[in-house]
């Protein structure tokens, strides 16, 4: 219940700044991305980390993954093999039995031979604020390569550090994604959103629970 009372509050003051003029949201959404701007990276310059975390994303109910979410676990792979992190957050909604991202993900994984133990999955990763706020205290993350697309990974990283996390993004953008004008759009509002949350609200995600530290096993996340 607090986290629905709060997440309304946070639409109710992104409405008043709405209302207040577009001075405001502009402002907001430069400061996000000017916040995020030295950390983001082109894959192997990355510094080293923990783990990479890849944000969900749109799957398939037949198991396929959608374009973005391929080309994110790709470039994490490539990380992965480069020797940038042991392990590997996939962070999504399984929120339903009958829709999983984060299986779908580690599945991919699997198949490209990452070993289980070193994949981890967040069930509980229903938007960008919930997925950094776990992984730094259900998973115990605290240095993390953050990989989504371009369009995404300033708010996600801003997230992440404003949260205390060592965060690094690395954008996943490998072709021409299809509505990106909309994904852009709504991005901006998103990212006045989540500055409310986590700067006037301390907003918590919707799920906490035991920590799984990153430096475990990842099967300990295994639902199935």
């Amino acid at each position: 219940m607090r986290k629905t009372v709060t997440r309304k509050k946070a639409l109710l003051l992104l409405a008043s700044m709405l209302l207040l003029g577009g001075g405001t949201i502009t402002l907001v959404d430069r400061h996000v991305q000017a916040g995020a701007a030295p950390y983001l990276y082109k894959g192997a310059e990355v510094p080293g980390a923990e783990a990479i975390v890849v944000l969900g994303a749109f799957v398939y109910a037949d198991g396929r993954v959608s374009d973005i979410v391929r080309d994110r676990l790709d470039t994490a792979l490539e990380l992965y093999r480069a020797g940038k992190a042991p392990k590997i957050l996939v962070s999504g909604d399984h929120g339903r039995q009958d829709y999983d991202e984060v299986n779908t993900m580690k599945n991919y994984l699997l198949k490209a031979g990452v070993p289980e133990e070193d994949i981890f999955m967040d069930h509980a990763g229903f938007d960008t604020y919930d997925s950094m706020y776990r992984a730094r205290d259900v998973f115990l993350v605290r240095r993390a390569i953050v990989v989504t697309q371009e369009y995404h990974v300033k708010r996600a990283v801003y997230l992440a550090r404003e949260l205390g996390i060592e965060a690094y993004g690395v954008s996943a953008d490998r072709r021409q994604y299809r509505a990106i004008a909309k994904y852009k759009a709504r991005e901006v509002l998103a990212r006045n959103k989540d500055f409310v949350g986590v700067h006037l609200l301390g907003m918590k995600p919707k799920y906490l629970g035991e920590a799984i530290p990153i430096t475990s096993d990842g099967r300990a996340t295994n639902d199935k």
